[in-house]
This record gives C-alpha cells, structure tokens and sequence, in this order.
C-alpha cells in the first residue's frame, strides 16, 4: 500500500484529502464549536498552526453545494461523533474570506484588495442574480460586488448582505468564515494608516456579526485578540479562544500524540527528539503543542535525505517584523532582557489578552504580551500580583531561538555599516592595544550576545567589525602553516596583514592567561609563514581571550 503524501502549504480540505495527504485529525472541532452554541467564536493563534486548513475543513462540512463532500469526512472522528452532528453536514450557506491579502503599503491598495475578494465571493454566489427571492435592487447591489464598484458604504454592509441574499434564497441561516482577520490590522501599524483600517473593519464587523438576524455562526481566526479597538464588544455570546484557553487547545498545532503517530508512520520514530528539541515547546491551555508546519517540512526533507539537519521552516513564513522592532528599537534594559532569552534565561512580565497594535511600543509591557500570543514565547508559570496576571515566559524551541539570533546578527550588521570603524583599523595597524581593546570592549557592551555558541559566536562577532573596509581583505580560518588562524586581515597591496586568535575563557582561567595562550599559539602554528612567503612585511599579531561581555587583548 502506498504511503500518503506529507501535505506542504496545502490549505484547502478537499485538495489535501483528494491528494491522498496525511490528514492529521482535527474534525471533532467542528462538534465542540457545536456543542458551545456560541454565535461567534474567534480562534487566535500563531501563524501557520492549521487555522486555515480548519476553517476550510469547516467550511466542507456545513456548505450546502451541488456535490456531495460527506466522502471527505469518511473514517475521521467527527464521522463518528454521532447522528446529532452528522445531520449539519451540507445544510447551511456559507461565506468565506481571507483578509491575508489586504496585507498592502497603503489603505487605498488593502481595500481594493478587499473589493476584490468580495467579488471573488459573490462568484461563488451567483445564484443570488438567478433567484426569484431576491429583490431587484438586491440584485443591483450584488452586481455592484460583483464588479467591484460599489461604494464604500456598500462594502461596510457587504457580508452582513450576502448573509441576507444567502437566507433568503435557502431558507437557512449563512455561516460566515473569515480567516487571518487581523493581518490588515498588523501591517497597517507598521505601513501608518492604523487608524484608517480599524475604522474600516469595525463597520465592517458591525454589520456582519452584530446585529445581523440571518447569522447561524461565525468562525474568525487571528493570530491576536483586538477587543481593546471595540471590533467584537456587544457581539451577542461571542466566545474568544486564545492560546490560554483551556477549551479548543488540542485543535490547533500537532500534539504529542500526533507527532509520534506521524514519525511512526513514515517509519522517522528515530527523528523524534530532534523534532521535539526544534520545534515542540508550546503550550496552548493544557496541551503540549508541536509547531505543525516546521515538523510536515523536516519530515519531507528527512525523507529525501536522511541527514538533512533541522532548519527554521517557520522564519521563512511568519512576519517577524516585531522580533525586528523589539530588537532595532530596544534600550539597555530591553537588549538585556532579549540577552537574557536568547541565553536560556526567561522574562516575567504581566501579559494582556486583548491587544492594540497601536499601543505595541518597546520597553511597555504589551511587547511581551504580543510576543507570547504570536509563538515567540511560551509560558512556563504564572503568578498573581497588583491585580495582574504576571506569566513567567522563555523562548520555545531552537527554531525560534535561531530566528531571534538571525536577527540580532542582522541588527548588528546595520549597526556595523552605519558607523564609522576607521579608529580600530587604524589601532589595529598601529599596535595600539589599549584602544583597540577599548573599541572591541564597547561593542561587546552594546551588542545583544548569545553565549552558547562560545568561539563562534565571538568570531562572528570579530568578523563583523573588522568586514568592509576599504584597501583589506578578510580571511576567515584560512589555511596557513601548521593550523589555522581565526581571522587574517590583509592589507590588498600587499605591505601589512594582522593575524587575530580568539579564546574563551573556560571555568578556572583568567582573562591574562588565555590572551597569552592565544599569542602563544600564533607563534607555535606559525601563523605568519604564508604572509611572509606572499611578501607582507608588516605583520601585527593579536591574541584575543573573551568571557562573557569582557575581553583582553594581547598584541604578539
């Protein structure tokens, strides 16, 4: 028999069963959001943990359509679950929007695109021109829609007006769907028309889902709540599941459970633990949660090449642009909190469900907040004082952890090119030890380290200050007598080179001892000797010892 296939970024229920695609079975949502009765549920979660995917599967489930999908939900546990559920399946118009697209640089751009996806709806309703329970004038608006020239005025009222049309002609409630509501909210706070898009999707919002009579339920998705902005106050029996919820929490992300059976499927039960090291570490309610798209993406990869390492499938799609904020924008406390993660440590900080993008600024609280809701922490305590909850948190896995470091060399890098180095090059050339150690010093201090890579980390670091300048050329670890130099900075005409060894100081050594190791060891590897033998008559040799944000250097 043959295997199924790993789905990668297949969004749509039906194709990724029709593909014969490893389902991972998440159907008794759809009896829990019936067994809640509530009129609105709004689900947050991080990126790419199967939001989409599920409003699709709900949406085959309940979607009254010319052919029959009960064949999709064949073996699955929602099948199973009794006649009580069964007898919704295929019963009810439905509605479905993305807002994933209105991710735009201008308001003007984010709603035509919104304009556009209400067409591409109202194509799939066009039933609602051929119906004789629809008036004239409905139908005049619906080919407004359709054309993608109503007014504004229309668009605020667009889906609470398909819900009325949809009713109407199927004598049946309309379940609406929309999925990534709060995209257009994120990036408007960081393209400037924040304002402007909050107003929009409130009246928007308004009309669909609170006072709308031909609403059966809604089902929104996001990665943060936004009830601070008054878009879901006075929704009647709204209920909001966010990853501190216990109810719902199994349904988004791989349990444990999931990831064994899956390992165990594809015969990769060897790769488990790096899979929980990389990308376990969540916590949603009660449930250990397993980040679904970076354990479908290393599964296929290890299965085309048994040794590929994990990498950091998630970076690669999830907006990062506030781990960028908080980093770029961050003063010395916020530099040392983020040290501090990045080095295993944790932050204790009060944490607010309901976010304002608008009020998200570096050094307030609501950064960390915004950090835990969207998969950048995970909670690991809690405890209560002053009237707040305050959630001892740290960062959850290596994949994570990587894109922090990705970005804090990123941040470095800028820095590095935006100021000018001439004084350490010129200290370099010179012999001046004191204050090429005072240079380096500084930036140690300034910088953001992770101290667990130990010698990498600091060669990096070297090898960033000392790139780009004019007139040199940097050699990393190059080849040259009996080993190997850590980092070789030649001048391009050939007169002067400097030769730079880097130590860390191990538990029980000084500071002294290692510099003097380090020079030490230029000499008895013969570091100069191919410098010498290219022509450089000049060559300087620094022996560097590191510890933490201190360093000693020693010139040869």
């Amino acid at each position: 028999m043959n295997k199924k296939k790993i789905p990668i970024g297949i969004e749509d229920f039906k194709r990724l069963i029709d593909k014969g695609c490893y389902f991972v079975d998440k159907s008794l949502l759809i009896r829990d959001i019936l067994d809640s009765g509530a009129d609105v549920h709004l689900f947050t979660r991080p990126r790419r943990f199967g939001k989409t995917l599920n409003l699709s599967m709900i949406q085959y489930y309940f979607e009254k359509q010319k052919t029959d999908n009960s064949y999709l939900f064949e073996g699955l546990e929602i099948s199973q679950a009794g006649e009580e559920y069964q007898k919704y399946m295929g019963q009810y118009p439905v509605i479905t929007l993305s807002f994933k697209g209105m991710k735009k640089d201008t308001y003007e751009e984010a709603l035509k695109n919104f304009k556009w996806m209400m067409s591409q709806e109202c194509q799939r309703h066009m039933e609602i021109l051929q119906s004789g329970k629809v008036l004239d004038i409905e139908k005049a608006r619906f080919q407004r829609l359709l054309n993608e020239e109503a007014t504004v005025s229309d668009y605020f009222v667009s889906i609470q007006f398909l819900t009325s049309c949809l009713t109407k002609i199927y004598g049946k409630k309309t379940i609406v769907l929309i999925d990534e509501y709060d995209v257009p909210l994120e990036n408007a706070h960081f393209k400037g028309y924040y304002d402007k898009m909050v107003s929009f999707i409130r009246s928007v919002f308004e009309s669909a889902l609170k006072t709308n009579h031909s609403l059966e339920m809604a089902v929104l998705t996001g990665c943060l709540r936004v009830s601070k902005e008054s878009l879901f106050t006075g929704l009647n029996n709204p209920q909001i599941n966010s990853i501190q919820s216990g109810e719902f929490s199994e349904y988004f992300g791989f349990t444990e459970t999931e990831v064994k059976d899956l390992t165990e499927y594809f015969r990769l039960s060897d790769k488990f633990s790096v899979i929980k090291e990389w990308y376990d570490g969540y916590r949603f309610g009660i449930t250990e949660i397993y980040n679904p798209w970076s354990v479908l993406n290393y599964l296929r990869d290890i299965m085309k090449l048994p040794d590929a390492l994990p990498k950091p499938y998630w970076s690669n799609t999830s907006s990062n642009s506030i781990i960028h904020q908080l980093i770029t924008e961050a003063d010395e406390d916020t530099r040392d909190i983020v040290e501090e993660l990045v080095n295993g440590g944790s932050i204790t900080a009060p944490v607010h469900e309901d976010m304002v993008y608008a009020d998200i600024e570096i050094n307030q609280d609501d950064i960390w907040s915004f950090l835990l809701f969207t998969g950048y922490l995970k909670q690991i305590g809690m405890r209560y004082q002053d009237g707040e909850n305050y959630l001892k948190m740290v960062i959850p896995n290596q994949e994570v952890k990587m894109i922090y470091r990705r970005t804090i060399r990123q941040w470095f890098n800028e820095n590095i090119k935006k100021t000018s180095r001439e004084n350490l090059l010129k200290s370099l050339i010179s012999g001046n030890v004191e204050t090429v150690s005072e240079i380096i010093g500084e930036w140690l201090s300034e910088t953001i380290s992770f101290y667990d890579e130990k010698e990498s980390y600091y060669h990096g670091f070297m090898s960033g200050l000392l790139s780009g300048f004019r007139g040199y050329k940097l050699r990393s670890n190059r080849e040259s007598g009996d080993g190997r130099p850590d980092l070789l900075l030649m001048e391009r005409n050939g007169r002067t080179a400097v030769i730079l060894e880097f130590k860390i100081v191990p538990e029980g050594r000084t500071l002294n001892g290692m510099a003097d190791e380090a020079v030490r060891q230029i000499e008895e590897d013969y570091y100069e000797e191919e410098l010498l033998h290219d022509g450089y008559q000049n060559i300087i040799k620094y022996g560097i010892a590191f510890k933490q944000k201190k360093c000693l250097v020693k010139i040869g």
